[in-house]
């Protein structure tokens, strides 16, 4: 149904009242109310639904439009459960938090969040638009899969790319990866991150268990474009950019206690002309990169320190005068900078505390899009490139904007 609500399996501990517009994939609406409290004798519910959905209908013995009851087991259970479990479907009310006028050229206030695909992935990632066919597709990564996959207008998804970031056997893949948490289980992640498209229409990803910088060639085999710097393995390659004139940007964290790691520090690094050159190693995280529209500006996020930085690109593709965009500390909501894309307006697009923040150029922080998980990447896509396709771990989300990404303003 992709439900979008604010209830959380919490709420099965004390009493709470939820009022909720829902919006189902379709558009389609309904108004839920959720009465739920302990009592001597057990718990009570008391659910109402104006349009009653087919699936919660099934779940009841009236098939009506309320059901209650005082058992924890049961359809009172079987309701928790669904919503408990649903977790990832469920988004708040309201999408957008704006804290600026200026975000109003950017999207509307009643702009709402779709969940296409819930509780699903290990960790999605790296979402890119393929504009091939009439509508054309998106492609994502799904990190613990180890594996890309594709989602098309039609809602249909299937399988891309299998071994996408790990093409050695599972059994030896060893500390090759690292261990992450997706929110509710920790995840072994070797697969493919960030992916970009090159202008031969060729993908060029981050593949963290090879280690290495890998492009898919049009007849499907890889091509190795960067594995090794000094000689040492990469760490595990997280998100990369490309330049208008070839270059390539990536970040390349560094497992903690990992003893396969060969290099000492993390590191931003840049591909040219088949040579690998060491950008920055002062980060602790370096994660989500982006350039401007000009490409005179790299971004780069830091997650740990929780800091967008920005640096002046030089005319060899080099980066200087290091100074910090924004810093995200002063919030304390669960999220941190994670990937990063840029619109027409060049305006920046971070995970951050609460969702997605939307920076200016200047460093203001415009506005928030609420996701119900942390973020991890988001990209513009659709025809018109207006549409802002997110991954929130275990799920695949997107919102309508009014402005389109920056690639879409160079064609």
């Amino acid at each position: 149904m992709g439900l979008h609500s604010s209830i959380t399996s919490k709420c099965f501990y004390f009493k709470r009242v939820t009022r909720q517009n829902l919006v189902n994939s379709n558009g389609k609406r309904a108004r839920f109310t959720c009465s739920i409290l302990r009592t001597a004798v057990g718990w009570s519910a008391e659910i109402r639904f104006s349009q009653w959905p087919r699936w919660i209908r099934s779940l009841t013995a009236k098939g009506g439009n309320e059901v209650s009851g005082v058992s924890v087991f049961g359809r009172v259970a079987a309701l928790g459960i669904v919503f408990s479990c649903s977790l990832p479907l469920l988004a708040q009310s309201k999408a957008v938090v704006k804290l600026d006028p200026a975000l109003d050229r950017v999207m509307a206030d009643n702009a709402k969040l779709q969940v296409l695909k819930a509780d699903y992935f290990g960790i999605s990632e790296g979402p890119v638009w393929m504009p091939e066919g009439k509508s054309g597709y998106l492609l994502f990564s799904d990190i613990g899969a180890n594996a890309i996959y594709k989602w098309t207008p039609e809602g249909k998804m299937s399988t891309y790319l299998e071994k996408s970031g790990y093409t050695g056997e599972l059994a030896a893949v060893g500390l090759q990866g690292y261990v992450a948490g997706n929110g509710r289980l920790n995840i072994s992640n070797f697969g493919s991150n960030g992916i970009v498209l090159d202008p031969q229409g060729r993908l060029i990803l981050c593949a963290q268990g090879d280690r290495a910088i890998v492009r898919i060639e049009k007849d499907g085999k890889r091509t190795v474009l960067a594995d090794r710097f000094e000689g040492k393995r990469l760490s595990r390659p997280n998100d990369l950019v490309l330049k208008s004139d070839g270059a390539i940007y990536f970040t390349d964290p560094r497992a903690a206690n990992n003893p396969n790691m060969e290099l000492p520090t993390p590191g931003v690094f840049l591909i040219k002309d088949g040579a690998v050159k060491l950008l920055l190693s002062d980060y602790r995280t370096p994660n989500g990169i982006a350039l401007s529209l000009d490409e005179k500006i790299l971004y780069v996020n830091d997650t740990q320190r929780r800091l967008i930085m920005r640096y002046d690109v030089q005319p060899d593709d080099t980066i200087a005068n290091g100074k910090v965009l924004i810093d995200m500390n002063g919030d304390k909501t669960p999220g941190n900078p994670d990937g990063m894309k840029i619109d027409e307006l060049g305006n920046i697009y971070s995970t951050g505390p609460g969702g997605v923040w939307i920076v200016s150029p200047e460093g203001k922080h415009m506005g928030t899009i609420l996701l119900p998980e942390p973020g991890t990447n988001m990209n513009f896509g659709d025809p018109d490139g207006k549409t802002l396709y997110i991954t929130d771990r275990r799920s695949l989300v997107k919102i309508r904007l009014k402005v389109t990404g920056a690639l879409w303003k160079k064609k």
